[in-house]
């Protein structure tokens, strides 16, 4: 089998999914959610309401975004952390595809489901929940991912296409 993969510079943080199952269940919806925190139910609310069709958009988003940050740093300040399931490995992704990566180490047991959750470099920052079954002992197939994850995630692997190009280019002339 044959899988187009682009070298991508992230991280992952995965167990056997039968080690806690439900609690990684748990953990993938909430990382859903994390969409629908008070400042963006707030925006949802607003947006539906009418009270933003005389705002930029751009602004807006600028101004949500720094009152999040402003949360994350109270919450850095009062030394709080999100609640995340305790994963028992954690190793860098050497390269990505759409439905496919490949991990730097073999730490995978081929056939074995697992569940992993990955730092994307996406603005903003956030953890994705994924689950996955190993085809060999470091390259998996993405099996569960939402909708909105999936999006990010392929055009993070588009962007890393550009610069992959572009650098190619560049060593050329």
């Amino acid at each position: 089998m044959s899988v187009r993969l682009v070298k991508a510079p992230i991280d992952i943080a995965f167990s056997e999914l039968e080690t806690n199952k439900e609690a990684y269940l748990r953990e993938y919806q909430q990382l859903s959610e994390s969409d629908d925190d008070p400042i963006n139910q707030w925006l949802k609310l607003a947006r539906a309401k009418g009270d933003t069709s005389d705002t930029d958009p751009v602004l807006l988003n600028l101004m949500v975004e720094l009152h999040r940050k402003v949360d994350a740093l109270e919450m850095f300040l009062k030394n709080e952390e999100p609640k995340r399931v305790s994963l028992t490995h954690e190793v860098a992704i050497e390269s990505i595809g759409f439905e496919h990566f490949k991990l730097s180490e073999g730490l995978l047991k081929e056939g074995a489901e697992y569940y992993g959750r990955v730092a994307m470099p996406v603005h903003p920052k956030r953890d994705v929940g994924i689950f996955f079954t190993a085809l060999d002992d470091s390259l998996a197939k993405i099996t569960k991912m939402h909708e909105r994850d999936e999006r990010e995630w392929g055009a993070y692997l588009t962007a890393r296409e550009r610069v992959l190009i572009r650098e190619a280019k560049e060593d050329r002339e």
